[in-house]
This record gives C-alpha cells, sequence and structure tokens, in this order.
C-alpha cells in the first residue's frame, strides 16, 4: 500500500511541474467566446436572428421595415462586423487550447514514459520470481528422485 500511495505522489509531481497556460482576463475571454461560438446553439441563434431580419424586411409593412429588401445593407454590415470581430478571437482561443493541449500531451508522454520504466522493473522482478520458481521446481524433482533411488534402511 505505501508503494501505491508513493506511485500517486510521483504522478502529482509530474502534473505539479506542467507549465499552465497564461489565463489574462483576455485569454479567458477570447476561449469564453471560442466555446460559445463553436457550438449548434450560437448557430441556432445567428441563423434564428438572420430569418427573423430577412423576413421582416421583406414581408411587414413598408414604413417599418428599417433594412430594405433586397439589399439588406444594414443586415450585411453587421453580420461583417460581427465577423470581422470573432474572426481574431476565435483564432486566439484555438492557439489556447492548442497551448494546453501540447501540454497535456506532454505531460501524458512524461506519465507514460514512467509507466513503461516501472513495467520494464516489473517484468524484470517477475523473470526472477519465475526464475527462483523454476529452481526450486528443479531442486523438488531432483530431491523426490533422490528419495526414490536411494534404499530404505529398515530398522
Amino acid at each position: 500500500m505505501a508503494k501505491a500511495n508513493g506511485q500517486i505522489g510521483k504522478t502529482a509531481a509530474v502534473e505539479a511541474e506542467t507549465p499552465k497556460v497564461v489565463a489574462t482576463p483576455l485569454n479567458r475571454l477570447a476561449l469564453w467566446i471560442t466555446t460559445r461560438v463553436g457550438s449548434m446553439g450560437f448557430f441556432l441563434l445567428v441563423f434564428i436572428w438572420t430569418a427573423c431580419w430577412l423576413l421582416w424586411n421583406m414581408f411587414a409593412p413598408k414604413s417599418i421595415r428599417f433594412d430594405p429588401y433586397p439589399g439588406f445593407v444594414l443586415w450585411l454590415f453587421i453580420s461583417n462586423m460581427i465577423q470581422l470581430f470573432l474572426m481574431p478571437l476565435i483564432m486566439i482561443g484555438q492557439n489556447l487550447q492548442g497551448r494546453g493541449a501540447e501540454e497535456r500531451a506532454k505531460n501524458d508522454y512524461k506519465v507514460n514514459r514512467k509507466a513503461e520504466t516501472e513495467i520494464q522493473e516489473i517484468k524484470a522482478q517477475l523473470k526472477e520470481v519465475l526464475e527462483r520458481l523454476e529452481e526450486i521446481k528443479r531442486a523438488n524433482k531432483d530431491q523426490q528422485r533422490g528419495e526414490q533411488h536411494s534404499p530404505s534402511i529398515a530398522s
């Protein structure tokens, strides 16, 4: 049990030395936007907003339309501005997510190397145990043969 606890402590030490991605408020904002924009919820929101905007400006009474059909100049302007602002933020968020993934991969590699070393040690110990068992089996067989061939002394 103490050995297992020692192993857990070593794994925690490997995790502790993994550098973290700097989470400034702007980085957190970029990550938040990246996760939200890359969702079906955001897609549905934009789709519904677009459909409502276009339908309103095509079929509402002419006196209350605010973005004339077929140009939809205001809608195009707003859509382009959203794209211009979201694109760099999404790229920043993806870069930050990529850095985090790289750090996790490095940590996984360290843990895997450590596990490989421990497995090699266990295999070597198992080989020694098996060799020792074979020696004991041979010694028992030799002892049994010796007892079968030796004349018994009658008293």
